[in-house]
């Protein structure tokens, strides 16, 4: 067997034994450096392209999980759906596009307070975590999202997550979002 097989099946091993998935870094340091692991990542992406376990990369790591369209063959108990308020789903959105971001700075930014309880859901779901207290007056607590986050919604990084023209095309904007950005768009136009 060539170098570069024997270098795969290290690297296939490595993330199949993995409990998390890995960086380049972290796999490097099992099967040696001075290998071009993201070269061998690459291949074994495409090698499982289309089976019914593929690589899959998240920000910067690497794991193997069930292909997607499969996932429904894994189910052995009914799992029953939970649907987020929508007061859960606004403090989510402006989590993932704003943080790391404070309670106060949530609620500023929806005009009312949110509870306790929709904080407390997020992160039961793995999708949101504390990320730290902010330099000032009373050191706030700030949130963030999790990898399970992305991993959840398909995104490899939060750049991933749609812009205005994406919501729009989708017709995910309520007419009431949209009336109110038209009309801000005029106003800064007659400011011009």
């Amino acid at each position: 067997m060539n170098p570069a097989d024997e270098l795969a099946r290290a690297v296939e091993a490595v993330l199949f034994a993995a409990s998390e998935p890995l960086t380049v870094h972290d796999i490097a340091a099992h099967v040696g450096e001075g290998f071009d692991v993201r070269a061998v990542l690459e291949r074994l992406e495409a090698e499982y392209a289309g089976r019914g376990v593929v690589l899959v990369r998240r920000g910067e790591r690497w794991h193997f999980e069930t292909a997607a369209d499969l996932a429904h063959v894994l189910r052995r108990e009914r799992e029953e759906a939970r649907k987020l308020s929508r007061a859960g789903i606004e403090t989510l959105a402006i989590i993932a596009y704003h943080e790391p971001v404070s309670r106060a700075e949530i609620e500023a930014i929806r005009g009312v307070q949110i509870s306790k309880g929709t904080l407390d859901v997020l992160m039961e779901a793995g999708w949101v975590r504390p990320a730290g207290r902010r330099e000032s007056p009373g050191r706030p607590l700030t949130y963030a999202t999790t990898p399970e986050f992305l991993a959840h919604f398909g995104l490899a990084s939060r750049r991933d997550l749609p812009g205005i023209d994406d919501l729009r095309a989708a017709g995910l904007l309520d007419p009431v979002d949209l009336a109110f950005e038209e009309l801000a768009v005029e106003s800064a136009g007659e400011n011009a």
